[in-house]
């Protein structure tokens, strides 16, 4: 009988019209793949049985072995590309037989091309740009269908860094009505705000593919984060054949602003209907606040300084590689929020929209970059070949597309483009900022540049930027304003320290230039490959970390900064050459393990009591080592050796550590800081024995059982006494038992061409990490972790 009573409720709800008439479907299980080239895979019946399954996304380039001989070279982490396909084979209820029906790709790198049933749908040669196709005319419904997607990534090289390869982001099937909401089709702002009332302008499109005009009542309802609803506003018009523009303005008394301290949300849903029928349910996050870029005093953030505190991010994942995974992408914007972080740009390309909606409900402030090139090439094979062509469109899908996160406070259309030194650089730089300004106002446009002189600058000369970002030349800042006068400004690229985690060349205190400059050869370093990670080595047109922070600190003008870079990246190996095959510029390694500098922003970034004292303690008998301490919220740093003291230091000037320099002796070295004579806080470093056991620790011990989550498991090295032996490097392999497996392990080394798709890993520097993810079911994951000679170790994680 409830059965029956739920059976007739639901019926009831559909004939009253108030059933859910737009569906998405996840598209992203169950796919056939084959790396290769074979041309008949766009037809329907061809025979794709011996194919391997996957989901999606997928990323073939990290499965793949890592070698010199990749024409992608050590730029693109030495790592194959090629052709692939993919085949997936659905049915589509027959109720949908007068619906349209549309396949949405957020990322295929790179030169997709989709086939359904055969028929042809379209290519777009963009790796990184959001794209759907419909499938109404060629869908057959209550029967099977095929859709082919061909991959072509062959063209190399066509990257400055890792790029991935295949259908690395998200895929979904969406159902509507005749009449709905257009792609991408609500454009939500906010022209008026303060505390009392925001005011909030609601542009909805609408698409009518029934041939015939229909009068609709478009309602607006603004709901907050409890689910109550704040505001409503209904409107009455005709969708006409085609495309119309319902522009609605909706008043929010008191609203909750948002800030990245608070990144309150509220849900704008678009409800679409024709008399008592509802023809479409839509609904876009609205995220209310103002801003404002001061060419004096830099960015305000409703009304209230803020100093914007970012980093530049590639969109790879580490192990992972390209492939999206909404868990990873939030476990780096957590340790990067952590350590004081407030910014994200999306370099160079654009991002995930997992990525901008986690920065939305985290609070970053965000630069989301177009283009790394326009017409001149960085590469052989790189966008400059598809950009005439392809800019524009490719440009307003990507506003269109991201237009509505409150987290995108600016808009970049390029990366150290070069055509900032010719003319040409005036005309399309006033052609991209006109794209942008037809679909959005409300943000300023800026270009990354590198040329801070103005007669050698055609990209500034074009007068179309709100914004300028300059990367790098610190030393010129105190100058801008004079060059620019009036104009606002933003550290869009800085640094270009280097670092491995866990190695240390004495003395601290001499800078290295590594390379030297543009033309000479790179003759010195490290034999291992390794770069000192006291923050004292960094590539000739960047600066330290401590020197980058301070000249945007210093400048009350420079509205923030972006950090070169967040994360280790996958590719782009300066200085070294092969078989270094990732980045060293991150403030965290690739594994996601900080490195010391973290510390440095950590303590000025944030106002909770910190201190970081490194390097470890383990060294030859009576080598001299500089012992540096990071701090904040004291007045000073005592260090202790064996309960001796070395002596009180205190920061002095621009210099954000302390230093001593230390016979090593083996025992306990600790730091306490003290604030107006009281104890603030203490950490110690202890000399530690040989390698006795493997430690686990999961970042999460409950996941979810969807197939997608993660746990990311840290395995350190330990002596007899627990503390992690600082240069240990164990063969330790994985075991996993229960509803997970094992997605990648790494280690952080730049140079390691372990594969990253396995069950073991070497240590490095006494840390590896093994990601855990469920494979759908719930249930308990049990790791396990052994290695020769050593006390295993096991972490279980419950997926539910």
């Amino acid at each position: 009988m409830k059965k029956l009573f739920n059976l007739i409720l639901l019926c009831f709800f559909v004939i009253a019209g108030i059933a859910q008439p737009r569906t998405i479907t996840d598209f992203n299980k169950d796919w056939r793949f084959s790396l290769g080239n074979d041309s008949m895979a766009l037809h329907k019946m061809y025979n794709d049985k011996s194919w391997r399954t996957l989901n999606l996304p997928h990323d073939w380039s990290i499965e793949g072995d890592f070698s010199d001989k990749h024409p992608t070279t050590a730029n693109q982490a030495g790592l194959p590309a090629g052709i692939g396909w993919y085949r997936k084979t659905f049915t589509v209820p027959a109720t949908s037989k007068n619906k349209r029906m549309y396949i949405n790709f957020d990322g295929v790198y790179r030169n997709s091309e989709v086939w359904i049933n055969g028929h042809y749908l379209g290519k777009r040669p963009n790796g990184y740009i959001s794209f759907r196709y419909e499938l109404t005319p060629y869908i057959v419904a209550g029967r099977s269908n095929v859709l082919s997607v061909k991959v072509d990534n062959s063209a190399q090289p066509n990257s400055r860094w890792y790029t991935g390869s295949g259908i690395y982001r998200k895929v979904w099937l969406l159902t509507t009505n005749q009449v709905a909401v257009d792609h991408w089709g609500t454009f939500v702002s906010t022209p008026e705000v303060n505390n009392r009332l925001a005011k909030v302008r609601v542009q909805t499109s609408l698409t009518s593919r029934g041939g015939n005009n229909a009068n609709v009542n478009v309602e607006t309802r603004i709901i907050d984060r409890a689910g109550k609803v704040v505001a409503t506003k209904v409107s009455t018009g005709v969708a006409v054949s085609g495309s119309t523009t319902i522009d609605q303005e909706v008043v929010v008394s008191e609203p909750v602003l948002w800030s990245v301290t608070n990144p309150y949300l509220y849900k704008v849903k678009t409800l679409v209907r024709s008399g008592n029928t509802l023809l479409d349910e839509y609904d876009t996050n609205l995220g209310i606040r103002y801003f404002d870029f001061d060419p004096e005093k830099g960015f305000f953030l409703n009304g209230q300084a803020l100093k914007i505190l970012g980093v530049c991010n590639h969109h790879d994942l580490g192990a992972l590689g390209a492939a999206v995974n909404t868990r990873a992408i939030e476990r780096q914007l957590e340790i990067l929020k952590s350590m004081g972080c407030n910014g994200i740009r999306t370099a160079h390309n654009p991002p995930a929209s997992e990525l901008l909606e986690l920065c939305d409900k985290m609070g970053f402030i965000v630069m989301d970059e177009a283009f790394d090139m326009w017409q001149k090439r960085k590469n052989r094979q790189d966008y400059s070949v598809d950009f005439a062509e392809w800019h524009k469109r490719d440009l307003e899908d990507m506003i269109k597309r991201d237009r509505n996160h409150a987290s995108i406070f600016v808009w970049s259309i390029g990366n150290e483009i070069r055509e900032q030194f010719d003319s040409t650089g005036i005309t399309i730089t006033r052609e991209l900022t006109k794209i942008i300004k037809d679909l959005d106002t409300t943000r300023p446009v800026t270009s990354a540049l590198t040329e801070n002189e103005p007669p050698k600058n055609f990209i500034w000369q074009s007068g179309a930027l709100d914004l300028l970002g300059f990367n790098y030349k610190l030393a010129a800042y105190p100058e801008l304003p004079k060059r620019f006068p009036g104009q606002k400004f933003i550290a869009a690229e800085t640094m270009s320290a280097l670092a491995t985690r866990g190695h240390y060349d004495m003395p601290s205190d001499s800078n290295r230039l590594w390379p030297p400059d543009s033309k000479s050869p790179f003759a010195t370093g490290n034999p291992d490959l390794t770069v000192s990670a006291y923050d004292h080595v960094y590539a000739y047109w960047g600066s330290s970390h401590e020197d980058g922070w301070n000249a945007v600190k210093k400048a009350p003008f420079m509205s923030g900064i972006y950090v070169w870079s967040g994360f280790d990246f996958l590719g782009e190996p300066v200085p070294y050459p092969w078989p270094a095959r990732s980045s060293y510029y991150g403030i965290i390694d690739l594994a996601g393990f900080p490195k010391d500098v973290y510390y440095m922003y950590k303590s000025e970034w944030t106002n909770k009591p910190m201190v970081h004292l490194f390097p470890h303690w383990n060294w030859p008998a009576g080598k001299v080592v500089d012992v540096w301490a990071y701090y904040n919220q004291a007045d000073e740093a005592e260090l202790f050796l064996n309960n001796v003291s070395l002596g009180v230091k205190k920061k002095s000037g621009d210099t954000l550590h302390v230093k001593w320099r230390v016979p090593f002796q083996p025992g306990t070295l600790k730091v306490v800081t003290r604030k107006d004579g009281k104890v603030v806080m203490t950490q110690q470093r202890v000399t530690a024995g040989k390698p006795a056991a493997i430690l686990l620790s999961a970042d999460r011990t409950n996941i979810k059982s969807d197939g997608k989550d993660l746990s990311f498991v840290k395995a350190t090295i330990v002596d007899a006494n627990g503390n992690m032996v600082p240069d240990a490097d164990n063969q330790v392999t994985f075991k996993i038992a229960g509803n997970g497996f094992i997605a990648g392990v790494d280690n952080g080394l730049q140079t390691s061409l372990e594969p990253f798709k396995a069950s073991q890993r070497k240590a490095f520097n006494g840390l590896c990490l093994a990601i855990v993810q469920s494979n759908g079911k719930a249930g308990p994951v049990t790791l396990i972790a052994e290695a020769e000679g050593l006390k295993s170790s096991r972490v279980t994680i419950s997926s539910k």
